[in-house]
């Protein structure tokens, strides 16, 4: 026994000296811009114009770059010590050990998995921890610290010192995701929607969620090379992210049709699922009603870094652009206090708003709740039954000041949703982004909810999609979807988590809901279990006898939709109705409709993401390979980077290969 513990000392030692070694030859990179100072501002209308500038870069320039630097990421081992820390990346497989140096796409072997089994060690990973664990090379694996983007720095600047293994991983942590991650960003994690049994719950209702944040807030995490966390997933935000070629209208008094498809459950054959998506009507510019906009911004001190404040103005520059000269158009900032840095003031004076956002500043604390409550004030002081009227808030939602209670402000702007006044949400930042203030105050204010991540995703906001940011067509669009015992056994709906609404809700016009907006396009995704299917989650109950089914409801109607919106500015709601029949069932998922196929891969992504019960054998390379046939033209190259992303989510978490255990000896390091 004594002889084999030496061994496997020997082993161990062994491993220290190659790793040694290793780092020894492994080059520091330090690059990239300082991060900047923010600067307090007394008089954010009199400051001097910001000269720092936000790059904006193609997707398909940045992505080849983006996935090799987060190969070479991916198993990075940084330290400290006497020499000034150096920086390698160590892929562990159950054949060898490798090293890259920082820049290097090809990494060198160091030694074999069957050379370091001959001095008595079995397991590579596990082997490389213990060795890190034991204070090698002046590693200290107790010690987590903020990545590169909790500090708001480039990711090309010099890297933070995370380390960190999978041996730290809580009791319960799956293989091949992410470690805990440090920061002080806000999610609230929603439990998945669940198979509901026809026969007891034959009726769902929901309500319409045309927010993206999800989506881009997940680009900005994969594009830092970590996988997002499970509670800033929501899968109907990714689907919805997308535009889809559904049925448009010509009438502003029905706003949109439903479009539906039934196809098989690309991840599991014994299930199908039921597709029903709507298009707004789009208001010809000709006939867009004037606006009154109040661009609220959060000039505190969080908001410094490049990704923050600079943004923002970059941002909102874009969007007046897109202004016509009788739009109006007033800035509210807030930090230690709350200040209207422009009264109402025409578009056409495009110099004079574009130098007051010029002139902002970040510093100081943040009384958010102040500034939501002043940019309402200017908002009804101006406010024109004729116009749209809408608060737009830039911000990171880290609110420190004053009312900064989440439900406290959230009530306060339900209160303001009588005004007539609609807003929106535009989250900023990383390391301390409130995703859950974002959720809770634009479900609340008749608004939405968009993440800027770059100057790509505000150009796509506020430029490309401005009119169905900017301009309601539906309010309160509420779906109910009741199922046919004859035909559907089971059914859950896939995302909505935090729009589920009481049965009784969809006829109430009290009761709030998700507002359309002009040209949007909005999904929604039902896996239902057919009668008779092998994939039933309930077994048949003993005493209870099946409920008789007239021949009505045992012919070829599979569901009965029904939807519920107010034309904006009316009371009163107004209700659209159609039969889902079995027929319209395609009977191959290579033959549905491209926007069905990319749909359903979008939703698989988010359902992988957030670890979800449900794709149980349906890996990342079949949502890419569904993806890929349901590109379609793809003009304006979102599908494109979609496909990017599911790479980076490969590279990420690697999914084992034949002949490679799921875990142990298939290990990342960080």
């Amino acid at each position: 026994m004594f002889a084999g513990k030496s061994r496997l000392t020997k082993g161990y030692a062994l491993l220290t000296v190659i790793l040694l070694f290793a780092l020894a030859a492994c080059e520091t990179t330090k690059s990239g811009a300082k991060h900047p100072t923010p600067q307090t501002a007394t008089s954010a209308n009199t400051a001097q114009p910001t000269t720092r500038q936000v790059s904006y870069i193609e997707p398909a320039e940045r992505y080849p770059e983006l996935i090799n630097s987060c190969e070479i990421r991916q198993a990075r081992l940084a330290g400290g010590g006497g020499n000034g820390g150096a920086e390698g990346t160590f892929v562990i497989t159950g054949s060898r050990i490798a090293r890259s140096d920082v820049g290097s796409d090809n990494p060198v072997t160091i030694i074999t998995g069957e050379e370091l089994r001959s001095t008595g060690v079995s397991n590579l990973g596990q082997s490389l921890r213990q060795s890190l664990a034991a204070g090698s090379g002046g590693f200290n694996q107790s010690s987590v610290e903020p990545t590169v983007e909790d500090r708001g720095i480039s990711s090309r600047t010099e890297p933070a010192r995370r380390r960190t293994s999978r041996a730290q991983a809580p009791a319960g942590h799956r293989p091949n995701t992410p470690y805990p991650y440090v920061s002080r960003e806000t999610y609230e994690d929603q439990s998945p929607n669940s198979f509901q049994l026809v026969t007891e719950s034959p009726v769902s209702t929901f309500s319409a969620d045309v927010d993206t944040a999800s989506y881009s807030n997940m680009r900005r995490m994969l594009s830092n090379c970590r996988m997002p966390q499970r509670g800033a997933i929501r899968t109907e935000e990714l689907v919805n992210y997308f535009s889809y070629d559904y049925e448009a209208t010509r009438r502003r008094s029905r706003p949109f049709a439903p479009t539906v498809w039934l196809t098989p459950t690309p991840w599991n054959e014994a299930t199908q699922l039921l597709h029903v998506g709507i298009r707004g009507y789009e208001i010809p510019r000709r006939r867009q009603p004037l606006l009154n906009l109040v661009f609220l911004v959060d000039v505190s001190g969080s908001m410094g870094s490049a990704n923050k404040l600079p943004l923002v103005q970059e941002s909102l520059r874009l969007l007046v652009g897109e202004m016509r000269a009788n739009d109006t158009i007033s800035l509210v900032v807030y930090a230690g206090r709350t200040a209207v840095v422009l009264e109402p003031t025409r578009a056409r004076n495009r110099d004079v708003i574009l130098q007051a956002i010029d002139n902002l500043r970040s510093g100081g604390s943040t009384a958010g709740g102040a500034g939501i409550a002043l940019a309402y004030d200017m908002a009804e002081a101006n406010f024109d039954p004729n116009r749209v009227n809408r608060v737009i808030l830039s911000t990171d939602g880290d609110f420190n000041v004053g009312i900064t209670d989440r439900n406290s402000l959230r009530d306060f702007i339900a209160t303001k949703r009588e005004t007539g006044v609609y807003f929106s949400y535009l989250g900023f930042g990383a390391g301390n982004y409130n995703d859950a203030m974002a959720q809770s105050l634009a479900q609340a204010g008749n608004g939405n909810a968009s993440y800027i991540d770059n100057l790509n995703e505000a150009r796509k906001v506020l430029v490309d999609e401005m009119r169905s940011t900017i301009f309601p067509i539906a309010d309160d669009v509420k779906y109910q979807i009741e199922f046919n015992p004859a035909h559907v056994a089971e059914y859950r709906l896939v995302g909505y988590e935090t729009r589920l609404l009481n049965r009784e809700d969809f006829n109430n016009d009290l009761v709030d809901a998700g507002d359309v907006g002009s040209g949007h396009t909005v999904t929604a995704l039902y896996e239902i279990v057919p009668v008779g299917s092998e994939a039933l989650h309930y077994e048949p109950l003993r005493y209870q006898e099946a409920p008789e089914l007239s021949d009505e409801t045992s012919g070829n109607e599979l569901a009965f939709l029904r939807m519920r919106f107010k034309i904006p500015g009316e009371d009163t709601s107004q209700l659209i109705e159609r039969p889902v029949l079995m027929d319209e069932l395609t009977d191959n998922i290579h033959d549905a409709p491209e926007d069905a196929r990319f749909a359903a891969a979008v939703a698989a992504f988010g359902q992988h993401l957030r670890h979800d019960p449900y794709l149980p054998d349906y890996g990342l390379q079949d949502i890419y390979d569904l993806a890929e046939g349901g590109m379609g033209e793809d003009e304006n190259g979102l599908r494109t980077e979609f496909l990017q992303l599911l790479r980076l989510a490969q590279i990420l978490s690697p999914e084992p290969h034949p002949g490679e255990p799921e875990t142990g000896e298939a290990e990342a390091v960080e």
